[in-house]
C-alpha cells in the first residue's frame, strides 16, 4: 500500500486542539530464519485480562490465557527470548500472587511445546532457558507486616519461588524484593539473603537490580541510598557466587553507571540491560564492549528490536543502531515519569495492533496514563513503523477519541432538567 492510502486522523494534542495526522505505515521490519546471536535479549510481556473481568484495582487478576500466551508466540516468532512474570507483567501492580504462579507454569509449559515442536526457525537450537526466564519475587508477603530483621521470611518466600520457575523449566530472575527492603536493616542483611538464594540455585540465575523509578517501594534497595555504595555491595554479591550468576539485569535508566558495572564484572556474567532509555547505544556498545538485553520497551518495539538484532549478526552495526535509534523517542515517551505507568503503553500498543480485543490491563491499571499521553503514543509508534496494521489501529484510536468524547460537539448541560 501507497503512503498515500495510510489512514489520515484527526488527533488532539496535549493542550486540547485538534490536528490532521497521516498516518506512515509499518516499517521495514521481518522475523529472523535462524537465531539471533550477537546479542542475548529477553522482551519482558505483559499479561492481558479478560475484557469482561472485574478489572478494577484491587481485584483479583483474570487473566485470558489465550490471548497472553499468543502474545508470548509473537515475540518468539520474532527471534527474542520472554522475560515472563515481571514488572512488565504488573507484578505488585494487579498481578495477584496465584496469578503469578499459573502464568510462570503456563508460559514456561508453552515454552517446553515451542522448542519440543520446532515451532520457530528463529529459536532453532535453542533451549527453553534460553527463550523463557521468570521473576522469582516475594508476592506472598505484599498483605503480611514485614519488620526490621524478618529475613527467615522474605529468604523463605524467595526460596518458595525459586523452587517453582526451576521446577517450570524456566531460567529464574532474582527480583528484588518490597518485603526485603524492609526486613533488611542493614548492606550485611542484603548479602546474606541473596547468599542464601545463590546458594540454593540449582542452574544460573539473573539478578535483578530495579530502580525505585519503577518501584518506590525500594527506595534505598542494597541497605543505602548512596550509589556508589550499593554498587559495591551489590558487585561483592557477584563476585562471591559469580558461578550462580547467568547475568544481571539493571534497570537504573543511567547509561553511564551501567558502562562502568560492565566494565567491571566477573568474567561470563552478562550485563542485560534494563534500561529502557538509553538501550540503542548500550546495546550497540563501545567497540569493546555492550549490553545484552531484557526490556519491557521490546515487547513493543519487537518487529523493529528483532530486525535491528538481525543486522548486528550480520555485522551491519551502523543499521543496527538506525533502527534501534528510530524507537528511542517511543521509549523515551512510554516510560517518561511516573515510569511504573509504563505498562500501560505497553497494552495500548498491543490493543493498536490486534493482541487484546480491548484497551484493558489487570487492576484497572488501563487509566494510568492521560489521554494526550496515549494520543503521542500513537503517533511515536506510528512515526517508528511499529502499527502494523495501519486501517486497524486507525479504527481503534478513533474509537478511543469518541470514548474520551474528543469527536463530539455536543457540551455538558449543567442545571436539573
Amino acid at each position: 500500500m501507497s503512503q498515500n492510502n495510510f489512514p489520515e486522523l484527526t488527533l488532539i494534542d496535549e493542550h486540547g486542539q485538534s490536528f490532521t495526522y497521516k498516518m506512515h505505515g509499518p516499517g521495514d521490519f521481518h522475523r529472523p530464519t535462524s537465531p539471533i546471536t550477537s546479542r542475548k535479549v529477553y522482551a519482558a510481556a505483559h499479561v492481558i485480562p479478560h475484557m469482561d473481568a472485574d478489572n478494577t484495582p484491587g481485584a483479583p487478576a483474570v487473566i485470558d490465557w489465550e490471548a497472553t500466551l499468543a502474545y508470548r508466540h509473537e515475540l518468539w516468532s520474532y527471534g527474542l527470548g520472554v522475560a515472563d512474570a515481571m514488572d512488565t507483567a504488573q507484578r505488585g501492580m494487579g498481578l495477584d500472587y496465584a496469578a503469578t504462579c499459573e502464568l510462570i507454569n503456563r508460559s514456561a509449559q508453552e515454552a517446553a511445546t515451542v522448542i519440543a515442536d520446532n515451532r520457530y526457525p528463529a529459536l532453532t537450537s535453542l533451549t527453553v532457558r534460553d527463550i523463557i526466564a521468570c521473576g522469582v519475587g516475594t508476592d506472598q508477603l505484599n498483605d503480611q507486616p514485614v519488620e526490621p530483621g524478618d529475613l527467615q521470611l522474605v529468604i523463605d518466600a524467595y526460596l518458595q519461588m525459586l523452587h517453582l520457575v526451576e521446577n517450570s523449566g524456566a531460567k529464574s530472575i532474582l527480583m528484588c524484593s518490597r518485603a526485603l527492603a524492609k526486613a533488611a536493616r542493614t548492606p550485611q542483611d542484603y548479602v546474606q539473603v541473596y547468599s542464601t538464594l545463590l546458594d540454593a540455585a540449582q542452574q544460573p540465575v539473573i539478578l535483578h537490580w530495579l530502580g525505585e523509578m519503577f518501584d518506590p517501594q525500594l527506595a534505598g534497595y542494597w541497605g543505602t541510598t548512596d550509589l556508589a555504595e550499593a554498587t559495591a555491595v551489590f558487585q561483592s554479591i557477584l563476585e562471591k557466587h559469580s558461578e550462580k550468576i547467568d547475568g544481571v539485569k539493571v534497570s537504573l535508566l543511567d547509561a553511564e553507571h551501567e558502562k562502568q558495572l560492565r566494565a567491571t564484572l566477573p568474567s561470563g556474567i552478562r550485563l542485560y540491560t534494563g534500561d529502557d532509555f538509553n538501550y540503542p547505544e548500550l546495546i550497540d556498545g563501545d567497540g569493546e564492549l555492550h549490553s545484552d538485553a531484557l526490556l519491557g520497551i521490546f515487547a513493543a518495539i519487537y518487529p523493529a528490536a528483532s530486525t535491528a538484532l538481525q543486522a548486528f549478526d550480520a555485522s551491519d552495526a551502523a543499521r543496527g543502531r538506525t533502527i534501534l535509534d528510530s524507537t528511542r523517542e517511543l521509549g523515551l515517551h512510554i516510560f517518561s515519569a511516573p515510569t511504573f505507568y509504563y505498562k500501560t503503553g505497553i497494552a495500548f500498543l498491543s490493543w493498536l495492533n490486534g493482541h487484546q480485543s480491548g484497551f484493558q490491563m489487570v487492576g484497572g491499571l488501563h487509566a494510568g496514563r492521560s489521554f494526550p499521553h496515549l494520543v503521542r503514543t500513537f503517533v511515536l509508534a506510528d512515526t517508528a513503523g511499529l502499527l502494523l496494521n495501519p486501517e486497524l489501529a486507525a479504527k481503534r484510536m478513533e474509537e478511543l477519541l469518541a470514548v474520551y468524547g474528543a469527536k463530539t460537539t455536543t457540551r455538558t448541560l449543567t442545571g436539573v432538567s
